[in-house]
């Protein structure tokens, strides 16, 4: 059977980028089978198009073992590193945009950064990878948001104020479990003027990440969809980074959508990175937030290239599987196409216009 196109909410490639730029033709263009993503490996799985994650790690974020040792030994509560301003992660942003930038230019057609919903069609019906430039973490525009409108003219359609640190924004979710994502204040003054500057822009704003205070502070002052690109259903894993019911409901009723997360730390009961689990969680997750949600307000954020993914998915290589899966456990075909890509493709065009 033909692969079913599928559009994905969040990837980390950029970030791969940024820490081998030396490599970054062979990674790109050439099958390597490194990491979670690559064109050729994009192209074979039915990869349509999604968000390119702009994130600048913290300094000595590298040194990870520890971290992930606790991650895997529940419970955890790791604390978040400092507030980066404007003046540390601006040039580190701009680097990765012009990575994606470089991506559609070396791609000879393959990939395009889609700037409108007529770009978005254009490459559904062309086979192109529709890329989407994408910010996870707002500490590049600065508290003025001047930067914002540069990143805008570059590309910018889709924005997080915040990951997990701080920002002069908001402030998001520590990673903890288990626990609830009410932990901490709602978004500065700040934070609030980039929401309405970002509705200005029909910049579609993420609210994964952020803590549940903050998340209530954007419902109440957006004119757009509510969206999580790569989030998951608290009632299942107990994570601060997973969506209470109540907070689904809320992204129901503005008609936004919430992308399924594939790291094994949100997708396990237990809350372990432990990537042995097979398909169950994985459906238990997906069940609930159609049931939940409603069957338009579901689709795919892996967090490819930025997480630990469970062994049956593997890399960009294993959604066809889980597109099999989600037919043998009783989705219907239609059902499939909107988790696997129309429901993103109708959000993005709700969200900029057509």
């Amino acid at each position: 059977m033909a692969n079913v196109p599928f559009f994905d909410g969040h990837n980390d490639f950029l970030l791969r980028l940024l820490h081998a730029p030396e490599r970054r033709e062979l990674l790109w263009l050439g099958e390597t089978r490194e990491g979670h993503l690559d064109l050729p490996r994009m192209k074979k799985a039915g990869f349509a198009g999604g968000l390119f994650a702009i994130y600048v790690p913290s300094p000595h974020e590298g040194d990870m073992g520890d971290i992930q040792a606790m991650m895997d030994n529940p419970p955890y509560d790791l604390p978040l590193p400092s507030l980066m301003d404007a003046g540390q992660t601006q040039a580190i942003a701009v680097t990765m945009a012009g990575h994606l930038l470089w991506m559609e230019r070396v791609s000879n057609g393959a990939m395009k950064i889609c700037r409108t919903g007529a770009d978005l069609r254009h490459c559904i019906e062309t086979g192109s990878v529709a890329a989407v430039m994408h910010m996870e973490g707002a500490e590049a525009i600065g508290p003025d948001l001047d930067a914002l409108y540069v990143f805008h003219d570059m590309g910018l359609r889709s924005l997080g104020p915040v990951w997990s640190r701080p920002t002069v924004f908001g402030h998001g979710v520590p990673f903890r479990f288990p626990s609830s994502p009410d932990t901490g204040p709602g978004l500065t003054e700040a934070g609030k003027d980039l929401v309405r500057a970002c509705n200005e822009l029909k910049i579609m704003f993420d609210l994964s990440h952020l803590n549940e205070k903050g998340f209530d502070d954007v419902a109440r002052l957006s004119d757009a969809p509510l969206v999580a690109t790569h989030s998951n259903a608290h009632a299942v894993t107990s994570s601060s980074r997973n969506l209470t019911d109540r907070q689904l409901a809320v992204i129901r009723e503005s008609r936004g959508m919430v992308g399924l997360n594939f790291a094994t730390v949100f997708l396990r009961e237990d809350g372990r990175k432990a990537t042995d689990c097979g398909w169950d969680p994985v459906l238990r997750h997906l069940d609930h937030l159609v049931e939940t949600l409603g069957e338009d307000h579901v689709g795919f954020g892996s967090d490819f290239d930025g997480a630990e993914l469970p062994d049956v998915i593997g890399d960009v290589t294993g959604v066809p599987s889980l597109i099999d899966e989600m037919r043998n456990h009783g989705f219907g075909a239609a059902l499939v196409e909107k988790i696997a890509r129309k429901n993103w493709i109708s959000l993005l065009e709700r969200t900029w216009g057509t």
